[in-house]
């Protein structure tokens, strides 16, 4: 199998941007003090396999799903592109933080399911990209790739609950808004990328 380099590369920046691990764990921290060590390494590994679970099925069964529904993945490539505009916008403006730290908030005993897996990690946003990419290379060959991607993506979430209070402490919460603003350009411009590419798919852009 040849592997697309420049295919890998964007598919882990966009997921990467969407999922967004550097600003989760904070919230991870936040909803996990006070416990021991093996009770955050446990809800934060229950909360990554959920989301893998979650996205994995998105990535193999969404497109079918949108073509029972009559939805082209053109349609659906402008809706998503126009969705994880909104999502940079939110980024760059600090609502994101804001409607995450508002779920944070809503956790009860075990916050591995609700709200770190879902809406937290596989939100609309990385469920939508996943369609997204899947769709841009369809067959098995770009569904492993786009897997593995989230993967290492979910994974690298996954060590920076672990080391949260250092990157945490590291980074400030100054240093954290401007990530995340940097974050909220790079996927503005993939967003309309992929905007571009659903109108080129309806043969409105060259």
């Amino acid at each position: 199998m040849i592997v697309d380099g420049a295919f890998v590369v964007t598919a882990f920046v966009t997921l990467f941007v969407v999922i967004d691990p550097i600003g989760l764990a904070p919230l991870f921290m936040t909803m996990t003090h006070g416990m021991d060590s093996a009770r955050r390494r446990a809800i934060g590994l229950r909360a990554c396999l959920v989301a893998i679970g979650i996205l994995t099925l998105f990535a193999g069964f969404g497109e079918a799903v949108l073509g029972f529904i009559g939805i082209s993945m053109a349609a659906f490539r402008v809706a998503g592109g126009i969705l994880l505009f909104l999502t940079a916008l939110d980024m760059l403006f600090e609502r994101r933080s804001k409607r995450r730290e508002d779920q944070a908030e809503e956790d009860g005993h075990d916050p591995s399911v609700f709200p770190l897996a879902i809406p937290l990690i596989a939100g609309p946003g990385a469920i939508a990209t996943m369609i997204l990419l899947v769709g841009q290379r369809p067959g098995v060959e770009g569904f492993a790739l786009v897997v593995g991607v989230m993967i290492s993506v979910v994974g690298l979430a996954f060590l920076l609950f672990l080391v949260s209070g250092i990157l945490a402490r590291a980074l400030g919460k100054t240093g954290i808004n401007v990530v995340t603003r940097l974050f909220g350009m790079l996927l503005a411009a993939l967003a309309v990328q992929f905007v571009l590419d659903g109108l080129r798919d309806f043969g409105f852009a060259a």
